[in-house]
């Protein structure tokens, strides 16, 4: 198996943020769902950028914990590109992003009493598998999505946290 993780820290937190605990529940997931070789970036940064992005992509007004762009969408009218075949595999792979506001998972963490690290780990497994193309709008979907979760997490100690809602 072949997966490029690349995590990126805002500076202001990066001393707090255990990239290696969010590459192995990256890596957990991909795993899991049996996926040979992929890569994907995860962004940990503030509320604000999040709050941004997902104002203009999502045409919400507001922070929220984690944010999916896959790579690829599935759409019958997209256009046929030629590339050539080196870019070709190596976009072939490419999941997409995960963005997490820092702040706005620190304050879930602290209201549901997990640790810091605890909740990124859910938020990149949550947020791997929308990039994987699941999806929790329908209950059948989300309670596939919950339960993937809860047996990824479970290997790091804390499958009790893959269900839950809340609004910081």
């Amino acid at each position: 198996m072949t997966y490029a993780i690349d995590i990126q820290v805002d500076e202001s937190v990066s001393a707090v943020v255990d990239a290696e605990a969010l590459v192995a529940a990256v890596t957990a997931t991909l795993r899991q769902q049996a996926i040979d070789a992929a890569a994907l970036t995860v962004v940990i940064t503030s509320d604000e950028a999040v709050r941004d992005l997902n104002r203009d992509y999502r045409g919400i007004d507001g922070p929220t914990d984690v944010l999916s762009f896959a790579a690829r969408e599935e759409s019958d009218d997209a256009p046929d590109i030629a590339l050539p075949p080196e870019v070709a595999a190596e976009l072939a792979s490419y999941l997409g992003d995960l963005v997490i506001a820092f702040p706005y998972s620190e304050r879930q963490a602290a209201h549901f009493g997990n640790s810091v690290t605890a909740e990124l780990q859910l938020l990149a497994v949550h947020g791997t598998l929308h990039l994987l193309g699941y999806d929790h709008q329908e209950q059948a979907g989300e309670d596939a999505m919950w339960s993937l979760q809860e047996q990824i997490l479970s290997q790091f100690g804390h499958g009790a946290l893959a269900r839950r809602d809340y609004e910081a």
